[in-house]
């Protein structure tokens, strides 16, 4: 929820932000800012949020094998009320650094969070709810971007003394969660597979099962341990240089880069200036806003219908609606009418999203990797994520004044690659175990070495009559 009130809220106070910036360069200099460095400035306090998201994500495989996966959510948390104390009290003490280091906080603990809720979810889920676990936090990050907006209601707190106050509400849902986190079992996976617990493993199952049998489940977990009891947790490079894995990481790669350069985050941070763009009055603007973010939680309560499918269909919408909005701003200036075309994208660019790319990135990346790759892989997809975060958060500013209308057509050609990448390469993983999403990789991986040795047979001869292929081959078989 956190992660989805922070992308939102600089959004609906972003005038108050900038005049508060202003004032206090004034203050100190004697001299105002001209729009392009107030424009550079805003534009930091947006998109160094993403850059403590990429700290947070490249801390999570530490994080998580010495803490575990709640654990690493219940330690982390007091970097909420520190980001809150001083975003809270920036005005008062006339610092916009205050501002920029508040926000930059609040990103590593979105970063860790981002990464370690999904895995704990996935880890602790029947494989047959492993789906709607998975996606519940994509739910929730709807839930945060709706409060944000509605929050920022001028009738609420979006007044010009009360955007301090919308900054640092961040505290509020971080206190229940740490009143209610602790009480939780661990996640039984991590106790028994990296931490050889088996009383602790069977405890939160049961506490997690309540009246199943959980001794299939074990016996499945048991499987994954003795796959892996040659092996430790691997690093990140381990993981790069591991050609059992590639297609997974490519997989996980592909989605988390288009995730965020599918223009969503444009959406998110700068709402109000698209909409004002789109010729939207100025008083209609803040519930257009509002009415967007209830969409987004409609989204993403449909997502919990399946995955696969819903990620192919969320990039294709969302790559129809940024054509759509290009087209509607090129138009509108001899048809008044297609502001609300605008509008009506926007909208569907948000239900795409959440519907399925909102979620499912962080469920696959845990669904396709076994336990000893899986703190890597969300490094690397975590990474990658807030890389592209900032890059939208930061360029799209200044490639909406230099590109105009035709900015969208980018996000648009991006949503149709992943859809496509999708829709060629990554398998259904729905109700399958890690093990049987594992081998049914291992099947594809030799399915694509046989081709490549049928291209070309002499060169690859002998190490089609090795040992090592003999087995794989059997394998995929």
């Amino acid at each position: 929820m956190l992660y989805g009130y922070n992308l939102a809220v600089v959004n609906s106070p972003a005038a108050y932000i900038k005049n508060f910036y202003n004032r206090s360069v004034v203050s100190r200099n004697g001299t105002i800012m001209d729009e392009e460095s107030l424009t550079l400035m805003y534009s930091l306090t947006v998109s160094i949020f993403a850059i403590g998201g990429l700290v947070g994500s490249l801390m999570v495989g530490v994080l998580v094998t010495r803490f575990g996966r709640k654990g690493t959510v219940v330690n982390t948390s007091v970097l909420v009320f520190v980001a809150s104390v001083l975003m809270g009290f920036s005005k008062v003490c006339g610092s916009p650094e205050m501002v920029i280091v508040g926000r930059f906080i609040t990103g590593i603990h979105s970063g860790i969070s981002l990464s370690v809720v999904p895995m704990y979810l996935g880890e602790i889920a029947p494989k047959n709810l492993r789906g709607f676990l998975g996606l519940v936090p994509s739910i929730f990050i709807c839930v945060g971007v709706f409060s944000a907006q509605l929050l920022g209601l001028h009738e609420l707190l979006g007044k010009e003394e009360h955007w301090p106050l919308l900054l640092s509400l961040v505290a509020v849902p971080t206190f229940i969660q740490l009143m209610l986190l602790p009480w939780f079992p661990e996640s039984p996976r991590y106790l028994l597979i990296e931490k050889h617990n088996v009383h602790a493993t069977i405890t939160a199952l049961k506490w997690y099962r309540s009246k199943c049998n959980i001794q299939e489940e074990i016996e499945e977990m048991q499987e994954e341990q003795r796959s892996l009891s040659s092996s430790d947790t691997l690093s990140v490079w381990q993981l790069l240089l591991d050609k059992s894995v590639r297609w997974q990481v490519l997989s996980v790669v592909v989605i988390n880069i288009g995730m965020q350069l599918s223009g969503i985050d444009a959406i998110w941070f700068y709402t109000n200036d698209i909409f004002e763009n789109a010729g939207i009055p100025a008083g209609e603007i803040q519930y257009t806003t509002v009415g967007t973010g209830a969409i987004e939680i409609i989204g993403g309560l449909i997502g919990k219908l399946g995955r696969r499918p819903l990620v192919i269909g969320g990039f294709t919408i969302m790559g129809v609606c940024c054509a759509g909005i290009t087209l509607s701003l090129i138009l509108q200036v001899s048809l008044p009418f297609m502001r609300y075309i605008s509008v009506t994208c926007v909208v569907g660019i948000i239900a795409g999203f959440c519907i399925g790319p909102a979620g499912v990135p962080f469920l696959m990346t845990a669904e396709l990797f076994k336990q000893s790759h899986r703190p890597a892989a969300y490094i690397v997809g975590g990474s990658l994520n807030w890389i592209s975060n900032f890059t939208v958060g930061f360029v799209f500013p200044f490639l909406q004044m230099s590109a105009g209308a035709y900015c969208y057509l980018v996000f648009a050609a991006v949503c149709c690659a992943v859809a496509t990448y999708v829709y060629a390469f990554i398998p259904e993983t729905k109700n399958k175990t890690f093990v049987e999403i594992s081998r049914m990789f291992s099947k594809k991986e030799a399915v694509l070495e046989t081709q490549a040795v049928m291209q070309n047979p002499d060169a690859n001869r002998k190490e089609l009559e090795s040992p090592e292929w003999v087995s794989f081959a059997m394998i995929a078989g």
